[in-house]
């Protein structure tokens, strides 16, 4: 077996798709020493800047000195903290839903939602660009895995009237990213609730990187489309916009008890520490309170995409602050990442199979811990870039 697996990271480092894991070697931020050098990044998801704030580390230091370092037990045992209970009916409140589950990651949480709700006899409908979690969950819960092209509602509603003929018993879920993580687009929510309603399905709604940016106060994708339905199951991460670390669902009160009773991943895992949701408590209110994070934010993207007049590489359509710059051949993007490095940014060059062959970019996010003379720095080094590096094409 050695000698096979050696053969296909062979076989992948000729095809551009190697990971390298870089160490970083300070606090989150803007400018952040990776691998012994001090680079300005946009690698992080830390949208609001929030990773290291001064009160987020006081309420850690304050969370510790309460609770310890260590839950000690699942959540059904003795693990779930009193800090714990706040932040879920907190997070419930925030989002507009009637109650709220946490558990340690995202891909835990969509994993056991989707494992929890159907089965072999079930159907789950899934965009293609999905995040990995939402299609591992698919795979896991032994479900009839049906994808539809991004964002096609028209191939979405064929696939439900097709089930809703041939399978009319089967449980139908219905999973989306709110927003897309390697594009920045976002979901038309409000049409795949129509869509769930008229052909009664559910809906797992993934807010990973709209939770603390989108709708008002920052209070995701479900505000800002307005929606409200008891087919809603809401899963946020805590370890983006939020700064810190976790994952919570929320939806009609049904939904979290049976998920309390039937998710694994939540129930057969010690709980996270209690330090961790007391630090959470205090982001919640700085999100909510985050309005000027937010525009600072908006004028960066803004500011980004008034700056770059690129010819051989474009932005994708974007209002997020994750901007793709799709470049297209791995190697390309590789060499157009290595380029920049040189020159002290650092941003993260994303290949197949974490997007479609043929659609290698550079993923450049946004922070509101930037700065528009961060931007105009790399705008300048991107169209430096574009200069010398003529024989990169897309």
């Amino acid at each position: 077996m050695i000698a096979n697996l050696k053969a296909e990271l062979e076989q992948r480092a000729a095809d551009g798709l190697i990971r390298h894991q870089r160490l970083l070697q300070s606090a989150q931020s803007a400018h952040v020493l990776v691998d012994n050098h001090r680079v300005l990044s946009f690698c992080s998801n830390d949208y609001l800047g929030l990773a290291n704030h001064p009160l987020l580390k006081l309420a850690m230091h304050q969370g510790i000195d309460d609770s310890g370092v260590g839950s000690g037990a699942s959540h059904m045992v003795t693990g779930h903290h009193q800090f714990h209970d706040t932040l879920e009916r907190e997070l419930a409140e925030f989002v507009g839903l009637d109650d709220a589950i946490l558990f340690s990651t995202g891909y835990m949480a969509n994993i056991g939602v989707v494992t929890s709700f159907v089965g072999r006899s079930d159907v789950i409908f899934s965009d293609k660009l999905n995040h990995a979690s939402l299609n591992d969950a698919g795979v896991l819960s032994r479900a009839n895995l049906q994808r539809y092209a991004h964002n096609d509602m028209e191939a979405l509603e064929s696939l439900l009237k097709n089930v809703n003929f041939s399978n009319p018993n089967a449980r139908k879920l219905m999973v989306t990213d709110a927003v897309f993580s390697m594009d920045g687009d976002i979901a038309p929510l409000d049409k795949i609730l129509g869509l769930c309603e008229q052909y009664d399905a559910y809906c797992l709604v993934d807010d990973a990187h709209g939770f603390g940016m989108l709708g008002e106060n920052g209070c995701g994708a479900l505000n800002h489309f307005k929606l409200s339905s008891p087919r809603i199951i809401y899963m946020a991460t805590l370890g983006k916009a939020a700064g810190v670390s976790g994952a919570f669902v929320a939806g009609d009160q049904v939904i979290i008890d049976y998920l309390k009773q039937k998710a694994r991943t939540h129930i057969y895992t010690t709980a996270s520490p209690p330090a961790l949701a007391h630090t959470l408590s205090k982001s919640l209110a700085i999100i909510k309170n985050g309005d000027a994070l937010r525009a600072h934010l908006n004028n960066l993207i803004a500011a980004l995409k008034q700056s770059l007049t690129l010819k051989n590489w474009q932005l994708l359509p974007s209002n997020s602050a994750i901007q793709p710059l799709l470049i297209g051949g791995n190697n390309a993007a590789i060499q157009l990442s290595e380029y920049l490095l040189k020159l002290g940014i650092l941003v993260p060059a994303i290949r197949p199979p974490t997007v479609p062959t043929g659609t290698a970019r550079l993923r450049i996010s946004l922070t509101a811990a930037h700065s528009l003379q961060d931007i105009e720095k790399l705008a300048l080094a991107l169209h430096q870039a574009e200069r010398d590096l003529l024989e990169v094409t897309v």
